[in-house]
């Protein structure tokens, strides 16, 4: 296989959590230019946009949607995949929700929330992609990291531990299924503009603090993640498991 085949997914079926939009339609697009059929799911809606725009490209998707903050909403998604799809070969565990507020007033019914929907649906998706991928002896996992798998933050506690349990449970999973060709690895975004970072980029005083740390000079755009999640999902990173990759427009290295 050439290098370029590599990246190629043809004949893969991935299923992409939050897809609807932002970083999560940026990589479903990706995934499905390199070849996949596309599970866009989305948390309270079909992401039927996203789909829309894949088989508008000569792709092939299908939108799903099931609340990944309900305890029973991850084995509800996976089922209709499967039913409709086949068990993914690829799952990108990109869902996410934020809550910002002082620690000392962080309510505690938001907080779980937040861990649910960026954590516990996320290892619980993973568990369920990830058995029929072991029997298959082949697959592929990312995970939606962030900077705050590596800082504190502020005024964002549940998201902080949300995203470094992330990083931790990649790197479980990935100890446990590398040696079965299972590979999970997770990728970093650092200041995309989204919806979750709206209110940073409106604030005139943080958004300038932002920018002037990263060395790009600029917020990363959602087709930034493209080029990581499709190497990441592709056989080209066969060899890599249990890796962060950082997507940051340099930011860490300040």
């Amino acid at each position: 296989m050439s290098v370029l085949g590599k990246f190629r997914l043809d004949g893969k079926t991935a299923l992409v959590t939050g897809a609807a939009s932002g970083l999560g339609a940026a990589i479903a697009l990706a995934l499905a230019e390199a070849g996949a059929a596309v599970a866009c799911h989305g948390n309270r809606r079909p992401a039927d946009e996203t789909a829309q725009r894949v088989r508008q490209a000569g792709g092939t998707a299908h939108s799903f949607s099931a609340d990944l903050s309900l305890s029973d909403g991850p084995d509800r998604l996976f089922a209709e995949v499967s039913a409709a799809m086949g068990a993914p070969d690829i799952l990108v565990n990109n869902a996410g929700t934020i809550h910002r507020a002082a620690a000392e007033d962080h309510d505690l019914e938001a907080w779980n929330r937040v861990l649910q929907v960026n954590l516990t649906s996320a290892f619980r998706l993973a568990q369920l992609a990830g058995r029929a991928m072991l029997e298959r002896r082949h697959g592929k996992i990312i995970n939606i990291a962030s900077l705050m798998s590596f800082q504190g933050g502020i005024r964002i506690a549940a998201y902080v531990a949300a995203k470094g349990g992330i990083a931790q449970v990649t790197k479980a999973l990935a100890n446990e299924w590398a040696g079965r060709n299972v590979q999970v690895n997770a990728i970093a975004p650092g200041y995309f503009r989204t919806e979750n970072t709206r209110a940073l980029q409106e604030d005139p005083t943080r958004n300038q603090q932002i920018l002037a740390r990263i060395p790009a000079g600029r917020w990363g755009e959602p087709q930034d993640i493209s080029g990581a999640a499709v190497f990441l999902a592709s056989p080209a990173s066969d060899y890599v498991t249990g890796t962060v990759l950082v997507v940051d427009g340099g930011w860490l290295a300040r």
